[in-house]
């Protein structure tokens, strides 16, 4: 199995009161060149050419989105051969740091969301979100608490009681690093339900990828991290939710939310798609408008409802302040932690 980096939280409980909306992502591959003809109108026909990297291992949440939107794409015929690679390391900034040096590349994007803004920061990334050209916010997605199907745990309850006893031998997994949606997730749970958050026993994987083995094998005692990524397992029964974190539960999850378990937090993460620095504005609306074409599509509204996704689509300038607001929350919050 493999084995996740222990994060030990060394700061106050009452910087967790961050009103978080955030997510990851995966990548790896070599970028072709600049713009091609792919950047014509996009009522030419199909965009050709298009390569989207997630930062992190395959079958994560990045790795997912980018794949269901690729094929959502092609189905739709708004693009052909859509091109989705890995390139992990450093929770997302190895992909953000390769993003950010395919200048002026506009057949290339990134999918990304929260825990590379968080890992940007702990990992010391001289590479910056803020310095991409933002895209599209795609979704939101609340987490979930999630067991191995042999978990002494059966609700949300058992969980939390064990949990405050102990908090050091209750250890939880998540796909992200400090400051990404799986890390914020159990540290706010956990200033919820009374336990302190410097003693979560946090552990932390990169991705959803290398989360599911973790969650199989009893690495962990539970996890917490979107349940699309996890859709398979936890239908065939091999991973149990015990709660979610959104308003309203989710479609064929049979698991109440923190708030009708009496816990007092709704958290929800969120992913979208980023380009490298100094593309065209001719190939920014190629994207925009394949995404747009993507968003508005029969296929990619079936994907929301199976995979628990909440729609969030923006794009361009409204995309951009919303990171930049983002940015700031998450180095604020980091900085008071300790983290940053």
């Amino acid at each position: 199995m493999i084995a996740g980096k222990k994060l030990r939280l060394t700061a106050v409980a009452s910087a967790l009161v961050l009103a978080v909306t955030g997510c990851g992502v995966t990548g790896g591959g070599a970028a072709s060149g600049s713009a091609n003809n792919s950047g014509s109108s996009a009522a030419a026909g199909p965009v050709t050419d298009l390569r989207i990297m997630v930062p992190n291992t395959p079958g994560g949440g990045y790795d997912t989105t980018a794949r269901v939107a690729a094929k959502a794409m092609e189905d739709a015929d708004i693009a052909k051969s859509v091109e989705v690679f890995n390139l992990a390391g450093a929770g997302g900034t190895v992909g953000l740091a390769r993003l950010v040096n395919e200048k002026a590349n506009g057949d290339l994007s990134m999918l990304m969301g929260l825990g590379v803004v968080g890992a940007s920061y702990t990992n010391k990334s001289p590479a910056k979100l803020t310095e991409t050209t933002p895209i599209a916010k795609l979704i939101e997605e609340p987490g979930a608490i999630m067991v191995p199907k042999d978990s002494p745990y059966k609700t949300i309850t058992d969980l939390v009681e064990a949990w405050k006893k102990d908090p050091s031998k209750i250890s939880v997994g998540g796909g992200s690093s400090a400051g990404g949606p799986d890390h914020l997730l159990p540290m706010q749970l956990a200033k919820a339900v009374g336990v302190d958050p410097t003693n979560v026993n946090f552990v932390s994987y990169d991705g959803g990828g290398d989360l599911l083995p973790a969650i199989l094998g009893n690495k962990v005692a539970f996890a917490a991290s979107g349940a699309g990524e996890f859709v398979d397992q936890i239908a065939k029964g091999s991973i149990r939710v015990l709660a979610v974190s959104g308003d309203s539960r989710l479609e064929g999850i049979d698991a109440p939310t923190l708030k009708e378990s009496n816990i007092d937090l709704v958290f929800t993460n969120w992913r979208g798609v980023v380009a490298p620095p100094g593309i065209s504005e001719e190939d920014s609306k190629k994207w925009i408008d394949a995404l747009t074409k993507m968003h508005d599509s029969d296929e990619w509204k079936a994907e929301l409802k199976t995979r628990g996704w909440t729609d969030a689509f923006i794009t361009g300038d409204e995309f951009k302040t919303f990171l930049t607001d983002q940015d700031k929350r998450v180095a604020d919050v980091l900085k008071e932690l300790g983290l940053g």
